[in-house]
């Protein structure tokens, strides 16, 4: 007997908490905190299975109503209890230039001019500067470095 007609033999509860292990192992493969909530709702239509004699379309019933109910608690829980990023600037390249020294690579006024970032050009606006200067970015908008003069 292979293992598919092993598993198939097995009494309906068991199902369900294999089904369990699997999405739990899900989430761990393909992290998205949404499949843990589906085994959990297995899980416990597997547990209830096991001790009260439910029909097959009662046990599925009861695992969409689980299902339902495991994803909202789930996502009531996850927006009041936010998780802090260590890092919360990690997705916010322009963010994280805020603060950095950059070099003029074509003459700023107050409309117009390019900044060279790391390998990179941006174009960057802030007080009159020469092509060579050094300077501070002190705020980005809309894809633009606002530049302020470096004191020495």
């Amino acid at each position: 007997m292979d293992i598919i007609e092993q598993i198939m033999s097995l009494e309906s509860h068991y199902h369900w908490l294999i089904i369990a292990l699997l999405l739990g192992i899900g989430e761990i493969l393909v992290p998205g905190v949404f499949l843990i909530w589906l085994a959990a709702a297995a899980a416990i239509t597997g547990f209830v299975a096991m001790f009260i004699d439910i029909t097959v379309a009662g046990q599925f019933t009861l695992f969409g109503l689980l299902s339902l109910a495991s994803v909202f608690f789930g996502r009531r829980w996850y927006l009041t209890n936010k998780v802090e990023s260590e890092d919360p600037l990690l997705n916010d390249r322009s963010a994280r230039l805020v603060g950095q020294t950059v070099t003029v690579v074509e003459a700023i006024s107050a409309t117009s001019g390019r900044a060279k970032v790391a390998d990179g050009e941006w174009p960057a606006t802030g007080p009159d500067m020469k092509k060579g200067t050094t300077a501070r970015v002190a705020a980005v908008e809309g894809g633009v470095l606002q530049l302020e003069v470096l004191e020495d």
